[in-house]
């Protein structure tokens, strides 16, 4: 027995040495073996180079100073399919693969990532392992405010190693010295020795630990397997720093249940503490709610309202943890002052060309140039489009009483809108010397441009996830009939802001925003004169950074129209049709621009952490 274990020590040894050798068998040497296949299998967190010869071969592995990996294997030679297959083969961790053969050695270089393989032979295959390297995922800090555990003592310390007692292998990350073990009823201890060099840490055994193991492995972590052969014989660990100490896990599990009965028996039998713990710019009764998750079952906590402070009564550790608490939660809260601007702009542009003319032609015997027939003896024409809004009675001409009539009798009548402080015309009248034909003509045009700019800007101050209301406008009047009478109600017509923030842990602003200006149109007004409501609205939720300014809404408007007033026929003649028409022509642009900046008044105290 003693001898078996020997071999199986200095076997293990010599494999974790760093250099893998095996031994080649004296009768065969001198034959050559021919490398004939090659692939790359990238598996369980490893890329393996299978080399695939004809017959078993000897090899040897080294790392040049370059850092570049060197496998040799003597007295053989190299295929043309195994050469072509290595050319290709890349991988994670194998970043390059070059092939030589001389003097009947031939030669595998790979530069790789990492410096660590292992190569071992498995019958006519070299099968060279090499790890792919773990990234450690990052941890991010953390400003949570967690209890410190019940057991603290180093002694007890040791039963909350990250080492398992028990549990599922594939739930653990492994990251020893890569070894072979074949051992056969192999005496624990020595096994338990064997790690313990390869490791480079101390194991010390209890006295019930005992028995044999049989046990063959290729290419395991060194704390892989122990955690397999501490499984297999219900054995488990405690670790702590570079000490292990392997123990049953029924005794195990006794002692760590004998000691968390002494902590409770100790918290128990503890000493309380009062503390006065301030609380300044939270609610102390919001405090005192999360406070209580940190206290132990003997300790309480009250509320003072009018010094807002905690009363804390419990263990010292369980007091500390409250004030850490209250020193992380308890600080001014953001104030973000909101500014909002509603820019109008609106330009108006019309224009009007209107013409009037009209006249009379007599025939009679009173200006001496009757036609002299008996009938039609006195002809007289003249324009029919009176101005009087009703029918004109007194028949068409112009001469009833020997005068003109104040009547012009326009034949036609498309005037321009002019007047007082708006447009213009010019009038011509030309006439005979008898009377016997007149005509006058008006020329009326107006052209209007306006433009109109309104900005409103209003302004809030709100903390931090709080709503924020401000408004201003007017309470318009109307009447409201119903059963009990006539009754007055009023509309509000007014600019709206409402707003909350929330101020991010970057210092950024996130709002939900709605902003309302309303106003009374009196150029649209109901059945009984009361004016319509012009409404714009924007409601929206949106990120902005400090003192950014962001655009959160925007309408544009514009309206044309051109209308021909005409006389039928007449006024689709070309160039001439221009006294039988009048033409308007109006274009009206309205535009709405939201603007919203919001700033943290108090950033350098509600923002420290």
């Amino acid at each position: 027995m003693r001898s078996t274990i020997a071999l199986a020590l200095s076997l293990s040894i010599t494999s974790v040495a760093g250099v893998s050798h095996a031994a080649p068998d004296p009768t065969q040497v001198e034959s050559p073996r021919t490398l004939v296949g090659a692939l790359l299998d990238v598996s369980s967190g490893k890329e393996r180079l299978v080399l695939d010869l004809d017959a078993p071969a000897a090899f040897r592995k080294y790392i040049t100073e370059d850092g570049t990996q060197v496998l040799e294997v003597r007295s053989a030679r190299i295929s043309r399919e195994a050469r072509d297959s290595l050319r290709g083969l890349r991988g994670e961790t194998i970043e390059s693969v070059h092939v030589s053969e001389s003097e009947g050695i031939v030669r595998i270089r790979v530069k790789a990532s990492v410096r660590d393989s292992t190569a071992v032979r498995a019958g006519r295959k070299l099968i060279w392992a090499f790890d792919v390297p773990q990234v450690a995922p990052e941890v991010k800090p953390n400003r949570t405010v967690t209890r410190e555990p019940a057991i603290e003592t180093p002694e007890v310390a040791g039963f909350l190693t990250s080492a398992p007692v028990s549990g599922a292998p594939g739930r653990q990350q492994f990251a020893g010295r890569r070894i072979d073990l074949d051992f056969k009823d192999a005496d624990i201890h020595n096994i338990l020795r064997l790690l313990s060099d390869v490791g480079g840490v101390n194991i010390v055994t209890t006295d019930d630990v005992s028995g044999t193991v049989t046990i063959r492995m290729r290419n395991v972590p060194w704390d892989e397997a122990l955690h397999v052969i501490l499984q297999a014989k219900g054995l488990g660990m405690v670790r702590r720093d570079n000490l292990i100490r392997v123990a049953p896990l029924a005794t195990l599990e006794q002692e760590f249940e004998a000691e968390l009965a002494r902590r409770r028996a100790q918290v128990q039998l503890a000493p309380l503490e009062t503390r006065i713990v301030p609380v300044a710019y939270a609610k102390a009764e919001d405090m005192a709610a999360r406070a209580r998750d940190l206290l132990s079952e003997r300790g309480t906590v009250s509320v003072d309202s009018r010094t807002n402070v905690l009363i804390i009564n419990d263990m010292v550790g369980n007091i500390e943890a409250v004030e850490q608490l209250v020193r992380v939660l308890d600080t001014q809260t953001p104030q973000v002052l909101i500014e909002a601007r509603v820019v109008e702009a609106t330009s108006n542009y019309s224009r009007d060309v209107g013409i009037q003319w009209g006249g009379d032609l007599t025939f009679t015997s009173a200006t001496g140039n009757p036609t002299g027939a008996v009938f039609p003896n006195d002809i007289a024409v003249a324009g029919g489009n009176s101005q009087d809004p009703n029918t004109p009675f007194g028949g068409l001409s112009p001469f009833g009483d020997g005068r003109p009539t104040q009547n012009p009798n326009f034949a036609v009548n498309l005037p321009a809108v002019t007047g007082s402080g708006q447009g213009g015309a010019l009038g011509v009248t030309l006439g005979s010397v008898g009377g016997n034909v007149n005509l006058a003509v008006r020329l009326s045009a107006a052209e209007s441009k306006g433009v109109v700019r309104i900005i409103s800007s209003p302004r809030i101050l709100t903390l931090d996830n709080h709503d924020a209301y401000i408004a201003q406008g007017t309470l318009i009047p109307y009447s409201q009939v119903s059963a009990q009478g006539v009754n007055t109600a009023f509309q509000q017509a007014k600019l709206e802001l409402r707003v909350r923030p929330h101020v991010t842990i970057d210092g950024s602003v996130a709002m939900h925003v709605k902003i309302t200006r309303d106003e009374p149109d009196f150029t649209r007004t109901g059945s009984r004169g009361d004016p319509t409501i012009f409404k714009r609205e924007a409601e929206t939720d949106l990120l902005v950074e400090d003192g950014a300014t962001a655009v959160i809404g925007g309408i544009y408007t514009r309206t044309t129209g051109r209308n021909v007033d005409q006389i039928p026929f007449f006024g689709d003649i070309p160039v001439l049709g221009v006294l039988f028409q009048r033409r308007r022509v109006r274009d009206d642009r309205t535009e709405l621009l939201i603007f919203l900046t919001p700033r943290i008044v108090n950033r350098g105290e509600s923002l420290r952490r």
